[in-house]
């Protein structure tokens, strides 16, 4: 903008100098019409900047972004909407930066207003509205203003659960209409059910683009490599070594055995304890638990665990660990151990209401009668 190129001048005329950094640097993107585009990374790695340049919020100092059709943007829990204006007023008054009439943004009024669940603050001005009603209007209005391009940012964190579901079940049927969807999250697994495409930011540039599945594969290595699944020695009881494999040392299927092998070094005895083994996605919320309680002599201790079932869908795991006295001490923290890989059923796409595909796979029989 003008305004730079004159500050720019004025330090430049007192002798100051800037320190630039990149902050997208040689990031080359095609989105198809239809498509949804997934982008993934660690905090400032460019993800929100990509977002407000295809927005036209920020502009690129160098190179070009092209965007055709209706932009509907939510990259921040107060995009597009006005605090000092009504509810009812900031629905009118995106409908009317996006070019519709007044008759086009009253016709969809009604389901905008249900989807938010603010038919009681409506009139409200937005300045009393609470940080999780702001983004609930804001996401109701960008998406169903039917735009020809939807941007959503992290900012669905924000909203409670239930909420959450029907953002991205809202954000499906958009593309199912035809809308472009581009979607930064740090919520891999949404990420996966909801793109078909991924692109990987690290330190401004591209790190990695293609199919979501083989992206996010990628971007999960990376942050296991940079985390260091190495075991935590800050307690009587150190992990020497962990390992997690099916029958034999083959790979690990949906439903078929497999055994977890520990080896443990405790400097004095544990004496009696609990251990506990865990799995989870990449968070610290294991999807389920096994626990065994015993007595553990002081010196190193090889441990297995069996499970006959494996009650998990095909996908990449983390193993976790802890161990714990029956007075409360904790003689070994929760810690990851590895990673591992598990091969079976993977629907690619879920069916209409399920967003996140479930971890956990479960035997059934069904009978009709």
């Amino acid at each position: 903008m003008l305004r730079d190129h004159v500050h720019s001048l004025g330090r430049a005329l007192r002798g100051q100098r800037r320190r630039l950094r990149w902050v997208l640097k040689d990031v080359n993107l095609e989105v198809e019409p239809g498509s949804s585009l997934a982008v993934v990374g660690a905090n400032g790695s460019g993800k929100s900047t990509l977002l407000k340049v295809m927005a036209k919020v920020t502009f690129p100092s160098a190179g070009y972004c092209e965007v055709g059709g209706r932009v509907g943007a939510m990259i921040e829990v107060r995009s597009g909407i006005h605090p000092d204006l009504s509810g009812r007023e900031n629905v009118y008054f995106y409908g009317t930066v996006l070019g519709l009439s007044r008759r086009q943004v009253a016709a969809r009024f009604d389901e905008i207003v249900d989807f938010a669940g603010l038919a009681d603050a409506i009139d409200r001005p937005v300045k009393f509205y609470s940080t999780g009603m702001q983004m609930r209007l804001g996401f109701s209005i960008a998406a169903f203003m039917e735009p020809d391009v939807l941007l959503v940012d992290e900012v669905l964190a924000v909203g409670d659960a239930s909420f959450q579901q029907k953002c991205l079940q809202r954000m499906n049927d958009v593309v199912a209409m035809g809308t472009t969807l581009v979607l930064v999250s740090h919520d891999l697994a949404a990420v996966e059910a909801m793109c078909e495409r991924a692109v990987w930011l690290a330190d401004a540039r591209v790190a990695a683009e293609g199919p979501v599945r083989q992206v996010l594969s990628a971007y999960r290595s990376s942050v296991e490599q940079d985390a260091g699944l190495a075991t935590r020695a800050d307690g009587p009881v150190r992990v020497l070594k962990a390992a997690i494999s099916g029958p034999g040392a083959s790979q690990l299927r949906s439903g078929g055995p497999a055994e977890v092998r520990l080896v443990l070094q405790s400097d004095a005895g544990a004496g009696e304890a609990r251990l506990h083994l865990g799995v989870s996605e990449g968070t610290a919320m294991p999807v389920f638990l096994v626990a065994h309680h015993g007595l553990f002599p002081e010196g190193e201790l090889e441990m297995a665990c069996r499970m006959e079932q494996l009650p998990l869908m095909a996908g990449r795991y983390y193993l976790w660990m802890a161990m714990q006295a029956p007075g409360g001490l904790t003689l070994a923290p929760w810690q990851p151990l590895t990673t591992f890989e598990v091969f079976g059923p993977s629907p690619r796409r879920p069916p209409n209401g399920v967003m996140v595909l479930a971890p956990i796979h479960v035997e059934a029989k069904w009978q009709l009668s």
